[in-house]
């Protein structure tokens, strides 16, 4: 699938109810964003986002997401009968994207019921179509649901790498596997590679 476009990077000129512009050279872009990506936006500053162009009938939009990961995860919630982008993007909008990703793989429904406009039924297709498209669940608490200010600001740079060479969310998350997460990056990549 080719996409229009595939990120900006420019200054955030102004915040809007769930929504940044993004000036890239005096052209300004809106797009969607996540509830953790939206409170990360700060006025004035520099931000880069990797985006989903959606093209409807009457209505040309686009998501963004912090990582690259979100947005993989983003495009295969909207393959799921039911999610369109604003739904993918209250999914998203729970928690970080790896805690939205495990959740999915632990099958826990009821996390994903929480998104607005999300009920019991099509959290239960979410986790049946892509529990085992995102890769492995991951082993998190309660704690890690509530807190997540804190996960908020959690990327793995591991996992993105593998992503930008190519790897599938589910691939590259079972390539690292076993790799020690306090390793340097380079290092985890190069073990996972070797997996």
């Amino acid at each position: 699938m080719i996409y229009m476009i595939a990120h900006v990077e420019g200054t955030v000129t102004e915040k809007l109810l769930s929504s940044v512009i993004v000036d890239v050279h005096g052209v300004g872009y809106e797009v969607c964003v996540a509830a953790g990506d939206y409170d990360r936006a700060n006025l004035n500053e520099n931000i880069k986002l990797y985006t989903y162009h959606h093209i409807r009938e009457q209505a040309q939009e686009l998501y963004g997401f912090s990582t690259l990961a979100a947005k993989k995860l983003f495009e295969l919630l909207i393959t799921v009968q039911g999610i369109g982008p604003k739904a993918g993007q209250a999914i998203l909008s729970l928690a970080d994207s790896e805690v939205v990703r495990g959740a999915i793989a632990n099958s826990d429904s009821a996390f994903i019921a929480k998104a607005s406009g999300v009920g019991k039924r099509i959290a239960e297709r979410v986790v049946v179509d892509l529990s085992d498209k995102v890769g492995l669940p991951l082993r998190y608490d309660n704690s890690m649901l509530t807190g997540t200010s804190q996960l908020m600001n959690h990327t793995d740079e591991a996992l993105e790498a593998l992503m930008a060479l190519g790897y599938n969310l589910a691939d590259a998350t079972k390539a690292l596997e076993g790799v020690p997460t306090d390793l340097p990056t380079a290092d985890r990549v190069t073990q996972a590679l070797k997996n």
